[in-house]
C-alpha cells in the first residue's frame, strides 16, 4: 500500500514563503503523477499544482506565478515552493498520487493515493 508522506507545513505571515515536501513510498506501480490540493474550511478539495511523469505541470489561477511544483532528488518526491503567500491561501494542503496502467492481462488500472495532510496557515 502506498503511503504519502507529508511536511513542510505551518504558520507564515502575509507575504511569505513555505516549501511542502510530500514522498510516496512502498509503491508497487510507477506513480504517473503526483500534485497538491488546498482545502479551506467549509470548501471543497481543489488542485493546486500537479506535476506530470512527462514533466508537465499544472496549476490553478490563484498561484500561478506563485508556487512551483517539482520533482524531489529521490525518486517519487515532489516539492510545492509557495511564495507570495496571501491569507486567502490558507488551507489544508494534500499530496496526491496517481498510478495508472495495463496489466499482463491488459485490464486497465489507477490508482489513487492521497496524503494525511499538511496544515497551512497565512495571518495577515
Amino acid at each position: 500500500q502506498v503511503q504519502l508522506v507529508e511536511s513542510g507545513g505551518g504558520l507564515v505571515q502575509a507575504g511569505g514563503s513555505l516549501t511542502l515536501f510530500c514522498a510516496a513510498t512502498r509503491s508497487t506501480f510507477s506513480i504517473n503523477a503526483m500534485a497538491w490540493y488546498g482545502q479551506a474550511r467549509g470548501k471543497e478539495r481543489e488542485v493546486v499544482a500537479e506535476i506530470h511523469s512527462s514533466g508537465s505541470r499544472n496549476y490553478a489561477d490563484s498561484v500561478r506565478g506563485r508556487c512551483t511544483i517539482s520533482s524531489g532528488d529521490a525518486k517519487n518526491t515532489v516539492h510545492l515552493q509557495m511564495n507570495s503567500l496571501k491569507p486567502e491561501d490558507t488551507a489544508v494542503y494534500y499530496c496526491n498520487a496517481i498510478s495508472e496502467g495495463i496489466t499482463e492481462t491488459g485490464e486497465a488500472f489507477e490508482y489513487v493515493y492521497w496524503g494525511q495532510g499538511t496544515q497551512v496557515t497565512v495571518s495577515s
